[in-house]
């Protein structure tokens, strides 16, 4: 549940009617008082709260919250209108926010920050959980294991040093990990190693608490790569100038980065003609040639070497459908495999952010590939679009302005 707080009933309405939109539960205080006596009553995973406010303002708020054990850990993303100086930035920092949002909001950024630091608090809980799981299967040796009373006591105190230490990492993790434009992968990083020292010193013979540590390990590392992915999506928003873009190059380095897997689905990668040289930024579209072609050779089918065929040619609109012509205002690529294809119904699907029509477990990603190339390929003022059967392969289609 997200606690939105501003005076304005009409700044309140349309966060509520976005995290909707996203499935995402919410309530409401129109005050910093009314908030704190909310807060109180009702468990919130996470704080949408003004800064400017009569009565008690926002950083007030935080303040207030940081100074009790049980809402000290909850995530505040602060929005401002007005106060958009560094001094205050740095204030909702030092007073306990995650993240400073100014007004006007960007609808799709802020669900990305949102998502991420539910994902990130939910993370949290469950290694609160699974210490409190750790502690009480030492208190359990504890008791069977009388003889060894003194030993036990001391390999728990070395225990709760760490946890200790793990607590103070992840408070550290909260107050400046989950800004989205710095660097989150390293306080991530600390967890794992620290899960592992638990598992691999005081948990040999746990078979359990092994498994529960496994799984906490893998979410750690799917959490990793979604704030890459996360991150690379947010810096799409970020201005970059234009220059002279030739894709053969651009094909020729990702074909270089994947020779491995290539090498090792036995794949073959047809340029069946030359591509063009346009205007564009270059590290995103080897971004969009990289995601796709790495999904030919991802989603090819178990017993059939995949083979990858990309076209070019000019074509008079802005549209898939448009008739090739040399004089043409655009640039139509084609991306073709022979891999599992999907169905056409789920064609807009694949490039709506998190979303995914297979099992993590049946193949790896994030389900932010796509949008990211879809957001690149619109920001280049293209459109990107795809067409499949099941078990017939893909093909994506990109147009592109000349």
């Amino acid at each position: 549940m997200i606690l939105i707080v501003d005076d304005k009933r009409e700044n309140i309405i349309p966060l509520k009617k976005i995290l909707e939109l996203h499935h995402l539960e919410s309530d409401s205080a129109e005050s910093g008082e009314e908030a704190l006596k909310m807060i109180l009553k009702k468990n919130y995973s996470l704080i949408i709260l003004d800064v400017q406010m009569p009565g008690m303002d926002g950083f007030e708020v935080a303040e207030a919250l940081s100074g009790s054990n049980r809402t000290k850990d909850i995530p505040i993303i602060f929005l401002s209108a007005i106060n958009k100086e560094k001094k205050y930035i740095s204030k909702g920092y030092q007073t306990g926010g995650v993240d400073y949002v100014t007004k006007p909001v960007d609808a799709d950024l802020l669900i990305l920050k949102v998502k991420t630091f539910l994902k990130l608090y939910q993370q949290q809980q469950e290694l609160k959980a699974l210490h409190g799981l750790l502690s009480k299967e030492i208190e359990i040796r504890k008791e069977a294991q009388e003889n060894l009373e003194g030993k036990v006591l001391e390999r728990t105190r070395e225990l709760q040093s760490k946890n200790e230490e793990l607590e103070f990492r992840n408070h550290e993790l909260q107050q400046f990990a989950w800004v989205v434009s710095h660097d989150l992968k390293e306080p991530i990083r600390k967890i794992e190693i620290f899960v592992r020292l638990i598992k691999e010193r005081y948990l040999i013979d746990e078979q359990k608490a092994h498994e529960t540590v496994d799984r906490a390990l893998a979410s750690s590392a799917r959490m990793t790569k979604l704030i890459e992915d996360l991150l690379d999506y947010s810096r799409l928003s970020s201005s970059a100038v234009p220059e002279q873009t030739d894709l053969n190059e651009v094909v020729g380095e990702v074909l270089s980065d994947l020779e491995y897997l290539i090498d090792q689905k036995n794949g073959t990668v047809i340029l069946a003609n030359d591509l063009p040289v346009i205007m564009g930024i270059q590290s995103q579209l080897r971004q969009v040639m990289q995601n796709l072609i790495g999904n030919s050779l991802k989603f090819s089918k178990p017993d059939i070497a995949p083979v990858i065929t990309i076209t070019s040619e000019c074509v008079t609109e802005k549209d898939c459908d448009a008739t090739d012509c040399e004089k043409g205002k655009y640039y139509r690529i084609s991306v073709k495999d022979n891999g599992i294809g999907f169905d056409q119904n789920y064609v807009d699907k694949i490039f709506t952010i998190f979303q995914r029509l297979h099992h993590r477990d049946a193949y790896e990603g994030t389900g932010i590939g796509l949008a990211i190339a879809k957001k690149i390929i619109e920001k280049h003022n293209g459109l990107i679009t795809a067409r499949s059967q099941e078990g017939q392969g893909a093909e994506f289609i990109i147009i592109l302005p000349k």
